[in-house]
């Protein structure tokens, strides 16, 4: 299927959206690479879902409020742009920085959702347990190190950007700086609040992730009450990229469990 690409406004905010599918609506929240092509794990996810997935305030082509100032700020919005979506609970589905909106979203408020899905979210620190660090990263090594099967990183790197989409990239580089700059990644505060997530909470970890190594996942299933940690298998840091069959079937699979 062909996904929209529209736009949607919040608070005098306007962001681009791609949009498709029908049936219980999922909003998913992109990472700290910006708004994603109309992905594999979408096209399969938009069979049993309306498929939201915005772009974030600030990043690429998106409007870039003053007062968006932090993590907080990010998940207060979002509640905000569910509460304009439809009158059903939503189904949340966030990646990288994308999970930790959605984690600091759902710690204020999880009364318009349906579940969560977290998808290898920055947000919290384990000592001894250090994450990579992409803001040294080269170039070459900010998309190697996202994935264990280096023939998508290939064929990344061998995708020449236009001007404009190289302009949209630096835009979502400095927006991704202002969440995750100081402190690296993540909210000294948010994972004593974790147990406020009532809703059911699916968890998945690349086994290979080289930015956030996957002993964070089990912290994460500990701190979530009822949550559900899945592993994937020879999978890097993005895995509705590299596993879209797995992230999706096991979204899916989180869908039907609050039937």
């Amino acid at each position: 299927m062909t996904a929209a690409l529209s736009s949607h406004k919040v608070r005098g905010v306007t962001v681009r959206m791609r949009r498709g599918g029908s049936g219980a609506p999922l909003l998913f929240l992109h990472g700290a690479n910006g708004l994603p092509v109309w992905l594999p794990v979408f096209e399969q996810l938009a069979k049993k879902f309306e498929v939201f997935v915005p772009e974030h305030p600030g990043f690429g082509a998106s409007d870039n409020p003053p007062w968006l100032r932090n993590i907080g700020d990010l998940a207060m919005y979002y509640l905000d742009f569910i509460d304009t979506l439809n009158p059903y609970p939503i189904h949340l589905v966030g990646q990288s920085l994308g999970g930790w909106a959605a984690a600091e979203l759902a710690v204020r408020n999880c009364s318009r959702l349906a579940s969560l899905s977290l998808l290898a979210p920055a947000g919290i620190r384990i000592k001894g347990v250090l994450p990579g660090d992409n803001f040294i990263w080269d170039p070459d090594e900010g998309v190697r190190n996202l994935y264990h099967d280096q023939s998508i990183a290939d064929r990344i790197l061998a995708t020449p950007m236009t001007d404009d989409e190289a302009d949209m990239a630096l835009t979502s580089r400095y927006a991704a700086t202002k969440f995750g700059w100081e402190p690296r990644w993540f909210n000294p505060s948010l994972e004593r609040w974790l147990h406020r997530i009532s809703v059911r909470t699916l968890i998945v970890w690349g086994q290979n992730d080289k930015l956030f190594p996957v002993a964070y996942a089990k912290r994460w299933g500990e701190r979530i009450p009822g949550s559900r940690v899945e592993i994937v298998p020879e999978c890097g840091h993005v895995p509705a990229v590299e596993k879209p069959d797995f992230t999706a079937r096991e979204i899916i699979r989180q869908y039907a469990e609050t039937r």
